[in-house]
């Protein structure tokens, strides 16, 4: 392995990487030597990512909320890009504020991104790493899966369904030579926080309790790079002041 680009030749797909999270990881990647599939609903931010990322990124225009589309895009991958190494299940949507005062059709929309497309996606991922005996997969999870945060309960609920998901996925894989783990971030500043309660983001703000996406890219490129006989399960990201 090239310690300078410990991913050299290996393909990654990251959904929901055309900002955020997921734009961040795919710059890691790609900066580690990785080919990365860039899978994501807005064409013209993708278009934007990809021009800022080069060659090495691979655009895939994909609403993974439509059933035919989500189906689709195991296919789609391989067929941009040969082969894939590694899948990082990054796309999701928030809703918080009081249960009393949420939407229906917004808690269905972010429960089925939130769970039943990562299970799709992993799922459909799964059939070409158990053929070529190795893959890594990461789902990006939450500080809400592990803290009972009281201003986010149905999108706490989405992250504490997925973790369980991750971690007896995780079990039944091994044996294929793939590992899954979760990233499980604080507050990071990225356009999910649009949808804080004002007050919220602007105490956080002030009290300095957010992370940078970078910094989730950066422990999302350690999990990928630890020798193949260990799997980091799970990475809880907590900013020093968030329970102060």
């Amino acid at each position: 392995m090239n310690p300078t680009q410990p991913l050299s030749g290996q393909v990654a797909a990251i959904t929901g990487s055309a900002s955020g999270i997921g734009f961040a990881s795919a710059q890691a990647m790609i900066a580690a030597g990785a080919q990365v599939v860039l899978i994501d609903r807005d064409a013209p931010a993708l278009a934007k990512a990809r021009e800022a990322l080069g060659s090495a990124a691979l655009p895939l225009v994909l609403d993974l909320l439509d059933p035919a589309q989500c189906a689709a895009m195991p296919a789609r991958i391989l067929a941009l890009a040969g082969r894939l190494d590694i899948f990082h299940a990054n796309a999701g949507l928030y809703v918080g504020g009081d249960l009393i005062d949420a939407n229906d059709d917004a808690i269905d929309r972010m429960l089925n991104l939130n769970i039943n497309v990562v299970m799709k996606n992993v799922r459909g991922v799964l059939p070409h790493m158990i053929e070529r005996g190795s893959g890594d997969i990461i789902v990006t999870s939450s500080l809400a899966a592990h803290f009972p945060t009281p201003w986010e309960p149905v999108y706490a609920s989405s992250k504490w369904a997925i973790d369980c998901f991750v971690q007896t996925v995780r079990r039944q894989v091994f044996k294929h030579g793939i590992r899954v783990g979760a990233i499980s971030p604080g507050p990071v500043i990225t356009a999910l926080l649009a949808d804080w309660p004002a007050e919220k983001l602007a105490e956080a703000k002030a009290r300095g309790s957010l992370l940078e996406a970078s910094e989730v890219a950066n422990v999302v490129l350690f999990m990928l790079t630890r020798p193949r006989g260990m799997t980091i399960r799970d990475v809880v990201m907590m900013p020093s002041q968030f329970d102060l």
